[in-house]
């Protein structure tokens, strides 16, 4: 009876260490955010609910090639966004040509300085949205992809080249002698007409104009202006979120595997599955023992 109560409980064991590491077990929405770029991108989060997650305290770094992935809390929603051009000290302060929240690595809280690139996204139990704005202006070329979920699940913000090569002169940003962003029309004229405000605060009054038709015929998919709701914001039940800086670069080879994440400085961050599978098998040597 003893042998045949050890042979059960390991058996049990075995089988929720299989089913858990397949599965996921009860796993929760997972963002993967990669640096496909020729530079190094510093991811900004400004969570719209809830504190900043894993630790990141609102960023960190990506250099060229390395993703990493994050744990939201259920019904997340908030902004994330790339910055570049930063240089920040041992102690985390520093600037940004763009996107930058504060001269600090992590935003704390901080929204990015426009012009930037924003992913937007709102989880929840019946269905995601999620979409990738213009609306504050462009910095970098980013994408969101629903992995693995249910619904419409479009991809959004798959742009067919960088803004920042097609910028009319009037919005351009430059530094160092290139164009680092793009501004949006709003931000530098400030009119109703390009913000959408006073006589143009609703869908019938605000319509595309010449400067959001360019950054439109860009990235189609992306938020061009406020309303640009119809070709712009996506839904998704279920699913997981690949977010790529660059994600047309041929050039940018991801590194990391299924089971480990290429984090800040290049370290190895084990993901939550392997975790789970060394608790497992911890508890099977430490059962065996005890019999």
């Amino acid at each position: 009876m003893k042998i045949m109560g050890r042979a059960t409980i390991l058996i049990v064991i075995a089988t929720a260490m299989v089913l858990t590491t397949f599965s996921g077990g009860a796993k929760g929405t997972v963002f993967r955010v990669e640096n496909n770029c020729d530079e190094t991108v510093w991811p900004g989060i400004l969570p719209g609910n809830t504190s900043s997650e894993d630790g990141e305290q609102g960023g960190f770094t990506l250099k060229r090639g390395e993703w990493k992935e994050l744990h939201p809390p259920p019904n997340w929603s908030g902004r994330l966004w790339g910055r570049t051009g930063c240089k920040f000290d041992s102690g985390g302060q520093g600037s940004c040509e763009t996107g930058d929240c504060g001269n600090v690595l992590q935003c704390n809280g901080a929204g990015g300085n426009p012009p930037v690139t924003l992913v937007e996204l709102t989880l929840r139990d019946v269905r995601d949205f999620y979409d990738v704005s213009m609306v504050d202006g462009y910095n970098l070329p980013v994408s969101v992809v629903a992995v693995h979920g249910t619904g419409n699940c479009t991809a959004a913000g798959a742009c067919n080249g960088d803004l920042r090569e097609s910028c009319p002169s009037e919005l351009a940003v430059e530094a160092g002698g290139k164009v680092v962003a793009c501004q949006s029309a709003c931000e530098k004229f400030n009119s109703s007409e390009y913000c959408c405000t006073g006589a143009h605060a609703n869908p019938n009054t605000c319509q595309p104009t010449q400067y959001s038709r360019i950054f439109k015929k860009v990235c189609p998919t992306a938020y061009s202006y406020a309303y640009d709701d119809a070709s712009s914001i996506f839904t998704c039940t279920g699913p997981d979120y690949t977010i790529t800086f660059c994600p047309t670069n041929k050039s940018g080879k991801r590194h990391g595997s299924a089971n480990e994440t290429s984090g800040t400085n290049g370290e190895t961050i084990v993901t939550q599955n392997t975790r789970v599978s060394f608790i497992c098998i911890f508890f099977l040597f430490f059962i065996d023992f005890l019999y």
